[in-house]
């Protein structure tokens, strides 16, 4: 074999351990982003679900209010409707001293009764929409009452996740900054595959080692001829059985 080929194959196994060591060290640092929000624990998704909680108590409320805007009103009106019939009762009254004949007598009576009817039909409306009033009010008060205990809870949550973040903030945007430096040094094709394979992780781990011929996420054993693969680092070698992106033991070194 001559020089040059000898120098392009070291070159190249070289670029080769560059890129599986920046994959590496990119796969650390997410490894240490992930346990600042394990730390955080379910709290964000719970300040999540909190917060979409009391927005539907809160629309399920407004329709409430609607429905009492709704009622009064129209008690409102059936209580005008009895003012009006009494205003023409009484209209009425004043003029059955006046008819001069039976047939205007009868015509004045039915028109008092026609209005009597009108207001024991307004008054059994008025008790039922009363009833309604009632019921509505208390559904109001309940959620009300939910709603507040709902965002006092969510108060806590906030208060709990805001010292989490305080805490950990800093080193979290130092981390970020870290992740960021790293990722430009690795070709975009890699970076892409990487984070598909974390995407699909349930540990997110994308990256691991290879320890007692096994691969380091799913354990599973890899053929010798695979070991001497990654051994070399002359190629990106993944494991055959869960797809993650296979590094020596060695490689810390």
């Amino acid at each position: 074999m001559s020089n040059t080929t000898k120098q392009t194959n070291s070159s190249s196994s070289s670029i080769i351990s560059d890129k599986l060591e920046a994959l590496y060290e990119l796969q650390n640092i997410d490894s240490q982003i992930d346990k600042i929000k394990i730390l955080r624990g379910e709290l964000p998704m719970e300040v999540a679900d909190l917060e979409a909680e009391i927005a539907k108590l809160t629309e399920r409320l407004s329709k409430y209010s609607d429905v009492e805007i709704e009622l009064k009103q129209s008690l409102s009106n059936h209580n005008q409707t009895i003012l009006d019939a009494k205003a023409l009762i009484e209209k009425y009254d004043a003029q059955q001293s006046k008819v001069r004949n039976n047939r205007e007598f009868n015509a004045i009576n039915k028109e008092v009764e026609f209005q009597g009817l009108e207001i024991e039909l307004a008054n059994k409306k008025i008790k039922s929409l009363e009833s309604e009033t009632e019921d509505n009010a208390e559904k109001i008060k309940l959620l009300k009452a939910k709603i507040r205990e709902r965002k006092k809870h969510l108060k806590y949550k906030k208060e709990q996740l805001s010292v989490i973040i305080q805490s950990t903030e800093k080193d979290e945007s130092k981390l970020l900054t870290k992740k960021k430096k790293a990722a430009k040094s690795i070709d975009v094709k890699f970076t892409d595959i990487y984070e598909s394979i974390r995407s699909s992780s349930k540990n997110g781990l994308a990256v691991v080692k290879v320890e007692r011929n096994a691969c380091g996420g799913c354990f599973s054993s890899i053929t010798a001829q695979h070991f001497i693969d990654v051994k070399g680092r002359k190629k990106i070698s993944f494991c055959e059985n869960c797809g993650r992106i296979l590094v020596p033991s060695d490689i810390d070194e």
